[in-house]
């Protein structure tokens, strides 16, 4: 009897939380940081999944995946893409991926360690008591930065002060790029409908929760920036952004 209560208890334990938990990791050229950054999620032992989407990286990054996939045959996923067409396009396509299946937790993560996994536990928490979208934030608490450089710390942080001026969003790291999503967030936007495709991308998304009055969250990290491989900040990107932004707000009462 107390091993069938134990299963039960289990089953709905895992059932109603982890097993239903999404980790994104968009990937072109992170050979050198795929096997681990997998690694380091699974070794969290939450018991979420993780999709891999791959934008048919020439170093060999789907490959990596692949092999892995034999070890994690139920926890991990690849979809390879065949063109680049930009963070936004590859994680709308693990969103449809998503909401295809039965996630409720739908997180974002860079593959390069500059987000912690071990932030995922306290932030899969914050969505389940009463948060629909949590923010993994570098200023909630002051500037928290490792290795970055001076002027990309402050092109970074002005820019979330930016944004909060122009849409009085209250969310102090808006192009954040770690954040999780409550399923229902994903399911109310047309994903077809999304612009941007950087940083630009990470404000559309919380900006169009804001406005449909979903609830968001902030939760304090420290980011650190990558060891191995290059970045793909551009100045396009930034760009991207801060035009990206006026957009947003001129033609707001759209998205609500």
């Amino acid at each position: 009897m107390f091993g069938v209560i134990c299963c039960a208890y289990i089953s709905y334990f895992y059932g109603t939380s982890m097993e239903k938990t999404l980790i994104i990791i968009p990937t072109y050229n992170e050979i050198e940081n795929i096997k681990s950054i997998i690694e380091a999620v699974f070794d969290t032992q939450l018991g979420v999944n993780i999709l891999v989407v791959d934008d048919q990286s020439p170093d060999g990054t789907g490959a990596e995946v692949l092999e892995m996939i034999s070890r994690f045959p139920h926890q991990l996923f690849l979809e390879s893409r065949s063109d680049k067409t930009g963070l936004g396009s590859a994680y709308v396509h693990g969103f449809k991926w998503a909401l295809r299946r039965d996630y409720e937790y739908i997180f974002e993560m860079d593959a390069d360690f500059s987000h912690n996994p071990n932030e995922l536990s306290p932030m899969l928490n914050i969505l389940q008591k009463d948060s629909d979208v949590v923010v993994g934030s570098r200023y909630v608490k002051g500037v928290n930065v490792v290795n970055w450089p001076l002027s990309r710390i402050l092109l970074s942080y002005f820019a979330s002060l930016y944004v909060r001026l122009i849409t009085s969003m209250p969310i102090k790291d808006a192009t954040a790029g770690f954040v999780g999503y409550r399923r229902k967030v994903l399911e109310s936007m047309d994903l077809d409908q999304i612009k941007f495709v950087g940083y630009a991308f990470q404000i559309e998304l919380k900006y169009k929760a804001w406005l449909k009055k979903f609830k968001l969250e902030e939760h304090p990290i420290v980011f650190l920036n990558r060891t191995k491989g290059k970045s793909k900040m551009n100045g396009s990107i930034i760009w991207e952004a801060l035009f990206g932004v006026l957009f947003l707000r001129i033609f707001k009462n759209r998205f609500r």
